[in-house]
């Protein structure tokens, strides 16, 4: 299993340290480093500007927000980097929410997963660079001759050679059907709340998707990024505890206040791991505004299942529990690059 550094999307300002991350991560044998958007911080600039400084780090988008773009202007972007990189470029991708499609990109949301499926094919189809790219699907149609056109579109190939036609793309996804189109169609999975307990839940989606007549990957082959925090604490006790009660506002935060209330798909994943009761009463609390309230719901077993925290012999433990259930590379959060390299040699 390898490690990434997830740097994610900023808050109201640039972090202060994240070269040095990128940096400590490079030194330290990391096999990647990502970053976010929601909106405000983009999630390309950074990993240019960052990794430029880098020669061996994969530089990966997790993830790029697909109505934020077309299909072609998300390829533009993905082989314009893949070039300066040469060839490190991860393309991570999905759909985000309704809140975020309609209210911040001015887009419709509906059908999701015919989406997805267009616009990895219309991207694909740009890195191939077989032929002038067309697309006959609703959503995204190339030429587009649709109301308000002039009737002159041509269908184009991109004038820069892509360096890669394969270049990875994996796809965010958290419901079972997302999930299966995923295994078919990309080539990787980017899950948001898997655990060593909830990785059975998402075998037989991930298995439909590899059974599918054409399904680009098997599972020997396919890629499986999950997202945690990893703390090396003191002892397994009062320090350890200490850090779960400091993670369960953002677990309140994504089961009641991170989209809408009737479609958080945060919430629904939750409540597929075995929590509806818990999640409504968070939800609950958290839109009536007493977010500390439906933070102090949170169990302390949700928190450790979700994250690795412990003294460093749990650490270890955990982190081989997490590559028992498949996943390849594990994405790592951190506050310095001392706590990275501590982590990298404890790992090693």
């Amino acid at each position: 299993m390898k490690l990434g550094l997830q740097l994610g999307y900023w808050g109201a300002q640039p972090p202060a340290n994240a070269g040095d991350l990128v940096a400590a991560a490079e030194e330290s044998g990391f096999d990647a480093v990502f970053t976010a958007e929601a909106w405000g911080s983009d999630a390309f600039t950074p990993l240019a500007w960052w990794g430029r400084d880098t020669s061996r780090l994969r530089l990966g988008t997790s993830i790029v927000q697909m109505s934020g773009r077309t299909p072609t202007s998300i390829a533009m972007h993905a082989l314009t980097l893949d070039h300066l990189s040469n060839g490190r470029v991860i393309l991570g991708m999905g759909v985000s929410g309704p809140q975020v499609v309609e209210g911040w990109y001015g887009q419709p949301f509906a059908k999701p997963l015919a989406r997805t499926r267009e616009v990895v094919s219309i991207i694909r189809k740009v890195l191939a660079r077989e032929a002038p790219v067309t697309n006959d699907g609703p959503h995204y149609p190339l030429p587009y001759a649709g109301e308000g056109s002039v009737g002159l579109g041509k269908p184009l190939k991109p004038i820069v050679h892509p360096l890669r036609a394969d270049l990875p793309i994996w796809l965010g996804a958290e419901g079972p059907k997302n999930v299966a189109q995923t295994a078919e169609i990309a080539d990787g999975w980017i899950p948001i709340f898997y655990t060593p307990k909830s990785a059975g839940m998402y075998q037989p989606w991930l298995d439909e998707g590899f059974a599918r007549p054409g399904a680009r990957r098997t599972r020997e082959d396919f890629e499986i990024a999950a997202t945690c925090h990893l703390e090396i604490t003191a002892d397994d006790g009062p320090a350890k505890q200490a850090v779960i009660d400091g993670l369960k506002p953002v677990l309140a935060l994504y089961m009641g206040g991170m989209g809408a209330k009737d479609q958080n798909f945060h919430k629904q994943v939750f409540e597929r791991m075995g929590y509806a009761e818990l999640a409504q009463q968070v939800q609950e609390l958290y839109l009536a505004g007493e977010k500390d309230r439906a933070t102090e719901l949170i169990p302390d077993e949700l928190v450790d299942d979700m994250h690795i925290i412990g003294s460093a012999g749990a650490v270890k433990e955990r982190v081989a529990q997490w590559q028992e259930t498949g996943v390849t590379t594990l994405l790592l959060s951190f506050r310095d690059a001392d706590e990275l390299r501590r982590t990298a040699d404890l790992l090693a």
